[in-house]
């Protein structure tokens, strides 16, 4: 995975998901000790780095080139190399205000979602080759946003108090789901895992209290699919009947395979070796026509990219002793050493 990626795998609404209370880790730092530089223009020695000024909770935007320019009210500037910050007001002297260094929240939470993203990265690598893939939506898994959100907002709470136990508590239950996708307990929509080959039903359109396919039978034996199964007329087991497409060369769900077959309601042809069962409620439950429903469903001999069952790498050697008689003493082989 790339470590200098820039990838966020949480959103700033993730991280209120996990902890509401996130905005008051901002990580602000009072300034003190304003003296009159000249004029309005104040000065506040020894403050530290400041990136970002703040008066009485109101964010003063981007400083401004040099203090020689800071004129108007509103205005500072900060001077690394005598470690001072500058700030003008004609109205009201800092010292009577709530005056901070900090971040404006949007940029600091960025800074943390991205260093929690490459922290989960980190720990998934030696199980995922490359960044966390996007699902059909367009969204990461929950999961990884769940993960990822908990590092953040632990990270966010440690750097203001390192000795927080929320924040490790957070940290804990982040763990517990890296070591989840790393043993196998926990997958992504987009693993192979070793029953893909049976297929995933999902629902498109669906009548609520409906026949519907409930069980596939076999494995696929193609590479990967995206079936689309559809009631086509309408009724009762054995009265309706569906319809399956499969990918052609060029896209998916455009090839029709089965026509207009009748359900009754044991496994029945699907695609690939795969086979289908429909089953209602009741006896007496029916079809509704265009119900519809996809199958996703990877290849029996595709690789299980993630698994319980992990696999180590061993060699054989052996040191051989020709057959003799000896009295006494010892032989040598290889590094062992016999007593006769």
């Amino acid at each position: 995975m790339a470590v200098t990626s820039t990838i966020e795998y949480c959103t700033e609404r993730d991280l209120y998901d996990v902890y509401p209370q996130i905005r008051a880790a901002d990580s602000k730092t009072r300034i003190y000790n304003w003296v009159q530089h000249s004029g309005s223009l104040y000065r506040a020695d020894n403050s530290g780095l400041v990136t970002q000024l703040f008066a009485s909770s109101q964010d003063l935007g981007a400083a401004e080139a040099n203090s020689g320019v800071v004129n108007a009210n509103g205005e500072w500037f900060y001077e690394s190399t005598l470690d001072a910050v500058y700030y003008y007001n004609s109205g009201t002297n800092p010292n009577d205000m709530i005056m901070e260094s900090g971040e404006d929240a949007t940029t600091l939470t960025q800074r943390y979602r991205r260093n929690a993203s490459r922290y989960v990265e980190a720990k998934l690598d030696s199980r995922m080759a490359s960044e966390i893939n996007l699902d059909r939506e367009g969204s990461y898994p929950y999961i990884i946003k769940r993960t990822a959100a908990l590092m953040a907002v632990s990270m966010m709470l440690k750097a203001d108090d390192p000795l927080n136990e929320i924040a490790e508590a957070f940290k804990e239950e982040a763990d517990e789901y890296l070591l989840g996708l790393k043993t196998g307990d926990i997958q992504l929509p987009h693993q192979v895992t070793g029953d893909s080959s049976y297929g995933v039903i999902r629902d498109v359109t669906y009548t609520a209290g409906g026949v519907r396919p409930v069980q596939t039978r076999g494995y696929y034996t193609g590479t990967y699919d995206l079936l689309k199964v559809k009631v086509i007329g309408g009724g009762a087991i054995g009265t309706a009947t569906y319809s399956v497409w499969e990918k052609s060369s060029s896209d998916l769900k455009a090839s029709q395979i089965v026509t207009a077959e009748t359900i009754n309601g044991d496994f029945q042809m699907c695609a690939g070796g795969l086979e289908i069962r429909f089953a209602g409620s009741t006896d007496s439950t029916t079809a509704t026509a265009n119900n519809e429903w996809e199958i996703e469903v990877h290849g029996i001999s595709e690789d299980v990219r993630t698994s319980k069952t992990g696999n180590i790498v061993l060699s054989r050697g052996s040191y051989h002793i020709p057959f003799h008689n000896f009295k006494g003493g010892t032989i040598r082989a290889g590094h062992r050493r016999f007593k006769l």
